[in-house]
């Protein structure tokens, strides 16, 4: 048999490496089909003539779209038979990414959990994204729950691992440079900067966007992402939804470009520092956001970009004037789709 079935539970063991095919390298089209999936009009990562004015030589790739590009590498091998991505932790952008680059993945297995249904487990991988130099560009934990082959295979010791609840600020890579220069806030889209941002301050996107069945069919192919759940609907209707669910970094996606409306000068994503996909997200549903400012922090030996991190709340068909959450017993409201804790660098006056 030459073709492949991807991994079940019982096929990882702790420790086990994962070299992940095939490396892609990246293109304007990449980033011109991602621009059109999403809509982000972060200035940086839009205009060419903003990108060099902040030290760069060339327009990088939006964050999120390198995050794309790693995760769907490591899809075959991790979460081909998933039941579900649950999150992430630890994640740390590197160098930027440039058309032209080639990024290729590898991941190692931290944790394992089998499930009481005795049907799937959890499994825990540190997966790293490198460019054609070997430099990191990604660096980050996820967990997901996978299938079974054999329900009674026995279930492996538990080992879960220890996982940071934040990337600290002096880990953050700072590849924009403006202290020769000044960042234009009228190209930027918005007048505040990382002073003008309070801790425990909440702010509504506003807008909200639609899942289109055939956006997010595409963007699943864009990245290489396999995994059965979002792109078989003929075995997707036999399962619990009967339908395919969006991939889960989609959603965030479309959470970053909203929170555009609130956070124009965001410039990138330094860090992902934990993220749950609470609820699916399906075709159809329109996908609203909110964010919370968790701490505003100072990047060592900076005076002219800031870091702040970050909570962002994404619901499907419920806006977020009232900045819904959690319902009085701690529980994700059904409407909850995404809560990503996660750091963005932003200029300082």
């Amino acid at each position: 048999m030459k073709t492949a079935t991807g991994n079940f539970f019982e096929d990882f063991t702790l420790g086990m490496e994962l070299v992940h095919a095939t490396p892609r390298t990246v293109t304007e089209g990449d980033v011109a089909l991602y621009t059109a999936l999403y809509g982000p009009r972060f200035a940086p990562t839009s205009g060419l003539t903003v990108a060099r004015s902040m030290g760069l030589e060339r327009m990088p790739l939006d964050s999120m779209l390198v995050f794309h590009v790693v995760f769907g590498k490591t899809v075959p091998d991790v979460s081909l038979n998933a039941v579900a991505n649950l999150g992430y932790a630890g994640g740390r952008f590197g160098v930027p990414v440039y058309p032209g680059d080639t990024l290729s993945a590898r991941s190692e297995v931290i944790g394992l959990k089998a499930n009481r249904d005795g049907k799937t487990g959890v499994v825990y991988v540190h997966s790293v994204g490198t460019n054609q130099d070997g430099a990191t560009v990604l660096d980050y934990v996820r967990w997901v729950m996978v299938r079974k082959r054999d329900e009674s295979s026995p279930a492996p010791e538990p080992v879960l691992p220890e996982l940071p609840s934040a990337v600290a600020v002096g880990d953050l890579e700072v590849p924009w440079d403006l202290r020769g220069g000044h960042y234009d806030t009228t190209l930027g889209g918005s007048p505040y900067l990382w002073d003008d941002y309070e801790v425990g301050e909440r702010i509504d996107h506003v807008d909200g966007m639609t899942i289109e069945e055939s956006e997010h069919m595409l963007a699943t192919r864009l990245y290489h992402n396999t995994a059965k759940v979002h792109f078989n609907q003929h075995v997707e209707s036999q399962g619990r939804f009967g339908r395919r669910i969006v991939y889960g970094g989609h959603v965030i996606s479309l959470a970053r470009a909203l929170s555009y409306n609130g956070l124009a000068n965001a410039v990138s994503i330094a860090a992902i520092n934990g993220g749950t996909h609470s609820n699916p997200s399906f075709a159809g549903d329109t996908i609203y956001a909110w964010s919370e400012v968790l701490d505003r922090m100072e990047l060592p030996g900076r005076t002219d970009l800031g870091a702040l991190r970050l909570r962002t709340v994404a619901t499907k068909d419920l806006a977020c004037g009232d900045f819904p959450y959690r319902d009085a017993d701690g529980k994700y409201l059904p409407n909850v789709v995404l809560d990503l804790d996660y750091t963005v660098l932003i200029p300082r006056r």
